[in-house]
């Protein structure tokens, strides 16, 4: 089963990649976003109501559930802006490498753990390939606009990290669907604003209704498959091979949207992958 789950998990590192990547073509990120959303989470609205009505859970459980999705509200602004300030292949392997990073550094710095060399071998990996897709060595003057989208892509991967954990509790109690259609309802609550002032819900339809279907069933799927794949395997050993997205993320965005610093910026995913992979096994 373990290999199973590694297939499902590099599936899901690929969907995600792929729906990223219809998210930086379309004309308002938001809009998008919402409407990707909104298919699933008005189809799974039912089997999460009869769950949840069959299966009744303790104050804690649903404080929990109530955590995931509000997390899930913050993601999905972060993520909005973020796609509309940096390039594809710039912010997505900042996104997604943020919490191999995060984790290991606050182990060591709050918890008193350490390290291997091989450890502390991925996390320079992994800030080099950082430092180098941030911008700053890659210009001759580094303005606030050059660091923002550095910036943005950072706070998306801090709140990636915290849904992961509160999602692997919930799992405990719910079932992958049902927690999806949790995340889907936060996820749509802090984007439904937004959407609804935009007046562009019509427009959005119009040019990229294909994409959008599409998209709600990548966009979900994604997160989907990893679910599945958690119940078969640790999830400190499957997360980081969910990041192999990183590079599939990087390429579409070169060749399919002919982003700029191409060579430069496929050495840093691939870099930041070789961090991610050897601290989570031999960290």
């Amino acid at each position: 089963m373990f290999i199973v789950s590694i297939l499902l998990v590099v599936a899901s590192g690929l969907t995600h990649a792929v729906w990223s990547l219809f998210t930086k073509r379309s004309q308002n990120k938001s809009v998008f976003l919402w409407s990707i959303m909104m298919v699933t989470t008005i189809g799974l609205l039912p089997y999460l109501i009869r769950e949840l009505w069959l299966n009744p859970l303790s104050l804690k459980a649903y404080g929990f559930l109530l955590l995931s999705a509000c997390l899930q509200s913050v993601y999905s602004l972060l993520l909005a802006r973020t796609y509309n300030m940096g390039d594809l292949s710039q912010v997505y392997p900042i996104m997604r490498g943020t919490s191999t990073l995060l984790i290991p550094i606050g182990s060591v710095l709050f918890l008193q753990e350490s390290l291997s060399i091989y450890g502390w071998i991925g996390l320079l990996c992994m800030v080099f390939g950082f430092i180098w897709l941030s911008g700053i060595f890659t210009r001759k003057q580094v303005s606030p606009g050059t660091v923002k989208p550095f910036l943005m892509a950072l706070c998306v991967g801090l709140c990636t990290t915290c849904y992961i954990f509160v999602d692997r509790f919930n799992l405990q109690h719910v079932s992958a669907i049902a927690l999806l259609e949790v995340t889907n309802i936060g996820f749509m609550a802090a984007l439904t604003p937004i959407v609804l002032a935009s007046k562009q819900l019509r427009v959005e339809w119009k040019l990229n209704a294909k994409i959008i279907l599409l998209g709600a069933i990548l966009n979900p799927g994604s997160y989907l498959l990893f679910l599945f794949a958690m119940k078969y395997a640790p999830v400190a050993h499957i997360s980081p091979i969910r990041e192999i997205g990183t590079v599939f993320a990087t390429i579409l965005g070169i060749v399919v949207l002919k982003e700029k610093q191409g060579q430069l910026r496929i050495i840093c995913s691939i870099l930041i992958l070789i961090g991610i992979l050897v601290i989570s096994f031999f960290g």
